[in-house]
């Protein structure tokens, strides 16, 4: 499903950090649709993930949300996608490390563009966070999907040592903040 095969839905992409933890989280979240990690942003058409982790692609790993308007706004998605990253690391995650896992919204229409510039200055000035944030907010290019050993990674391999200490935590962090929004 693509929302250039439906009207109702629209497309935003993601990077914030791995792309295994972004696509967990994403797929907890009504009204997303459709969930792929991917690469995005950078000059090399159509990467491996050995050339995006070379470092010198300029992809981001990212996810690219399929999504219903009616269901859940651009506003929700972005409230999870601040809060479930660090936005003032650049080129770091946690302990992923480079420039394939900076913070990112490649934004699709200009709706989503001043959304997240607001929604950046707003959190810059509330001190929300302790250092300034870093997310870049550039219009979307190119999307490559990953390899298909990368998508759906956590619901294939939740019991993986990177999964169970890494992405479980993160998930029961959004399911706590968000359990009014989660999927059940």
């Amino acid at each position: 499903m693509s929302a250039e095969n439906h009207a109702s839905f629209d497309t935003i992409t993601f990077g914030s950090g791995c792309f295994w933890c972004t696509e967990a989280i994403f797929q907890q979240v009504p009204g997303v649709e459709k969930v792929t990690s991917g690469y995005s942003g950078g000059h090399v058409v159509n990467p491996t993930y050995e050339q995006v982790c070379e470092k010198n692609t300029g992809h981001v790993e990212v996810c690219q949300l399929v999504y219903d308007p009616a269901k859940v706004t651009v506003d929700e998605l972005l409230e999870v996608f601040w809060q479930t990253h660090d936005p003032t690391t650049m080129d770091r995650q946690g302990n992923d490390v480079g420039p394939q896992y900076r913070s990112a919204v490649f934004y699709h229409n200009e709706d989503q563009r001043k959304k997240a510039e607001f929604y950046k200055s707003e959190l810059d000035k509330s001190g929300s966070f302790d250092k300034p944030i870093v997310t870049v907010i550039e219009p979307f290019k190119n999307f490559y999907p990953a390899e298909d050993y990368h998508q759906n990674y956590y619901n294939n391999n939740s019991n993986q040592p990177y999964c169970y200490f890494v992405i479980k935590p993160k998930l029961e962090k959004f399911q706590k903040v968000f359990k009014s929004k989660a999927k059940n």
